[in-house]
């Protein structure tokens, strides 16, 4: 696969850095803006960059006091809609399917924001930044299984 300026996954890596930068680069300058503004909206009430900065510090119980998990529960969502809608757009044709990996990691990265303060991996409490972050990798990993699983017997039923 290559990657070439302007493709789907270049589209994806600023939508990545920041949500709505991959729409912008579409053309798609309204739900560009939308994303961008919601991504400071929910980024800054929930003190994502503080909770960042102190988990990559190692301090995850203060990370964790600083966290406003009510509005970190809306981020996940926010933040692969992003990704997915830049990556979609930026393809030259289209992917059947290509929404199952992301909303499945949308909604596992959550379960992880909620499971963020007691989860411990060999007693090592991994926090609001790191848990959900996991989640996502898990997220898109078992997406995209499933995604492969279910267009292999999609094409199976139909050369039948």
């Amino acid at each position: 696969m290559k990657v070439t300026a302007g493709s789907g996954i270049e589209k994806a890596l600023w939508s990545i850095a920041i949500p709505g930068f991959g729409q912008l680069l579409n053309g798609k300058y309204v739900k560009g803006i939308l994303l961008i503004f919601l991504e400071f909206l929910i980024n800054s009430s929930a003190n994502i960059n503080l909770a960042i900065v102190l988990s990559f510090l190692g301090q995850t119980e203060r990370a964790m006091q600083q966290t406003n998990y009510q509005w970190l529960m809306y981020y996940p969502c926010v933040y692969l809609y992003g990704i997915w809608d830049a990556y979609r757009d930026g393809r030259e044709k289209e992917s059947p399917l290509l929404f199952i990996p992301f909303a499945i990691a949308a909604y596992l990265e959550t379960i992880g924001v909620i499971y963020s303060r007691t989860f411990r991996v060999k007693g090592v409490l991994l926090g609001p930044i790191f848990l959900p972050m996991i989640c996502i990798f898990l997220g898109l990993g078992i997406g995209f299984i499933v995604r492969f699983l279910i267009l292999r017997m999609w094409r199976k039923n139909m050369q039948s």
